[in-house]
């Protein structure tokens, strides 16, 4: 992380070629460093923020008058900063009997932004409240509804509540970096007094980062595989010399403490989606002893996606997984203790997160903590199911190198799908998809579920969301297609996304002669697909014409399918 002359610094350079994003800033204390902190966080993580600052202490205004700028703004973001010190203003000011409703009213005026339809389509990120003991109560004050304390607490509880009740509503939580960093260093009396700025000079990159990893997540970009390294990362000592009885590892005394906690971490992480895999210059069989005979193992083979152990370097060994997950580097953290090995890994693999890790075990924890490094726009029940998918698609490959040709591996596969409008079922998955897919993803149009729900219902649109299973296993939900009418004859494909995991199966062509048949089915005579580039989707920059589409009138971003003569593209595919 970048302190706030670095990211100065930073936003002094060219970053004309980066994509940018429109973000507001609204808040009810001086804002302008944080705006420039968080201009500088944007292209330190690869995008450019074009943003509109609001006035000082205008958020009323901002939000209540349709004429202010804000309403007149095409921000895709708005943070909202309402600070602790102005709540506890208010809270003063009050009368005593007056105070146990401040927390509410804070909580109907969010809600009322949020449910307001002139901001729908943007996405308001508000930030939480650190928290001020003003020990007029001391430790009773949590006992008393009116306190400072049990207001602000109340406040925070009922924004997640709210955020959890909103899909347009998203919490930037530095109450949390407090608690992380402490109060004296979030906090300078003496900036305070003379600025009205709240945040001190050190803290201000640490909130900047957390809303930028919100907006990034939001837009796609988040990490999603985690690889770990074995001997004194994921168990103290080296199990080839040590044997498996030598290893440090337990929740007893000493130093194995830390690193079943950091696997009690990466546990918890699989089970919310993340991929586990393993890279370490082992032996393979004894590599797995741990996880196969230590009691005290959290992780175990079932939780690893792919496993490699051999002789060969780290940077053979994640390219290796890279081909099996078929996911971007920049998706991928890398975790070893070894400095030389996080060196040479940094080097040879552009995009990879690699952190440095603490010598002393005991910080690793902690350390990983203040890095944010899994940060999410969504969470589904189906995310836990990942890991499995990832050991059936490593089985896949293993098999397709036993085939002379491609069409011979597809067709052993057996491959069925099925077809399926948007319904309540699959509403979660569909806006995770189309919130998360980047590289198979021709317009890269992000639903929230209450956006996939409107889309369901509304009968002009052909909604369609395709599974795919087979031999080895179920895919799940893999692919979405949201088309809308141009014209009597004409369909634009609005949004056509597909899960990386099952390209090269043809599913694009089974996925085209469903829509087709959809298009044909409603009279349709055309179908019309837009490309819009992006630094992620550029393997999908030919898939139009690649299909048979045609060029529209020279315009190289729209291309046009004719139904008439249009026969059904082969694939080893079957409808279920």
């Amino acid at each position: 992380m970048l302190d706030l002359k670095q990211l100065k610094r930073l936003l002094k350079q060219d970053h004309t070629n980066l994509p940018s994003v429109k973000v507001a800033l609204v808040g009810d204390t001086a804002t302008q460093l944080l705006a420039t902190a968080v201009r500088g966080a944007a292209v330190d993580m690869g995008f450019n923020i074009d943003l509109y600052e609001a006035d000082y202490n205008q958020i009323e205004q901002q939000f209540l008058d349709p004429s202010s700028d804000l309403h007149h703004s095409d921000a895709q973001w708005i943070v909202l900063f309402q600070a602790t010190h102005q709540l506890a203003a208010l809270h003063a000011a009050m009368f005593p009997a007056d105070r146990n409703m401040l927390a509410q009213q804070r909580l109907d005026f969010v809600e009322s932004i949020v449910t307001d339809v002139a901001w729908a389509g943007r996405r308001i990120l508000c930030l939480n409240y650190p928290e001020i003991d003003d020990t007029v109560y001391g430790n009773y004050a949590n006992q008393v509804e009116s306190s400072l304390l049990w207001q602000t607490r109340m406040l925070n509880v009922g924004l997640m509540q709210l955020a959890a009740r909103y899909d347009n509503l998203s919490i930037v939580d530095i109450a949390a970096v407090q608690a992380q960093v402490g109060r004296n260093q979030m906090f300078a009396p003496s900036v305070y007094v003379s600025t009205e700025m709240v945040l001190s000079i050190d803290a201000l990159p640490l909130v900047a980062y957390r809303i930028v990893e919100t907006i990034a997540a939001q837009r796609g970009t988040f990490h999603k595989c985690l690889i770990l390294d074995l001997d004194n990362t994921l168990w103290g000592g080296v199990i080839g010399d040590d044997g498996i009885e030598g290893i440090q590892l337990g929740h007893g005394l000493g130093i194995g403490r830390a690193f079943t906690d950091l696997q009690l971490w990466a546990k918890k992480l699989q089970q919310r989606g993340i991929i586990l895999c393993i890279v370490s210059k082992n032996d393979e069989a004894v590599a797995k002893q741990p996880f196969l005979n230590h009691p005290d193992m959290v992780l175990r083979l079932d939780d690893i996606a792919v496993f490699i152990a051999n002789w060969q370097t780290k940077v053979d060994n994640i390219r290796a997984i890279q081909q099996v997950l078929n996911i971007g580097f920049d998706s991928m953290v890398f975790l070893d203790d070894n400095p030389f090995e996080r060196a040479i890994v940094r080097e040879h693999i552009p995009g990879i997160t690699v952190p440095e890790l603490p010598e002393d075990p005991a910080e690793y924890l902690e350390y990983l903590y203040s890095l944010n490094l899994f940060e999410t726009a969504s969470a589904s029940e189906v995310d836990n199911k990942r890991t499995r998918q990832y050991q059936q698609e490593a089985q896949r490959m293993k098999l397709k190198s036993t085939f002379a040709n491609e069409h011979e591996f597809l067709e052993s596969l057996g491959m069925q799908a099925t077809v399926e409008p948007f319904n309540t079922f699959n509403t979660p998955r569909v806006a995770q998809l189309t919130q998360r897919s980047n590289q198979f993803n021709l317009r890269t149009v992000r639903y929230s579920e209450d956006d996939i729900k409107q889309l369901a219902q509304a009968p002009e649109v052909i909604d369609m969301a395709f599974s795919l299973k087979d031999r080895f296993g179920d895919h799940g939900l893999i692919a979405v297609v949201v088309m809308r009418p141009l014209d009597a004859e004409s369909l634009l494909v609005d949004t056509w996304l597909m899960s990386c995991r099952v390209l090269k199966r043809g599913m694009e062509c089974f996925t085209l002669n469903q829509m087709v048949e959809a298009a044909r089915s409603r009279g349709y005579k055309r179908i019309v697909g837009e490309y819009l580039p992006t630094p992620k989707n550029g393997m999908v920059a030919n898939h139009y014409p690649e299909l048979g589409f045609q060029p529209l009138e020279a315009d190289t971003a729209h291309w046009v399918l004719t139904l008439d003569n249009y026969s059904n593209k082969p694939c080893s595919i079957s409808l279920a």
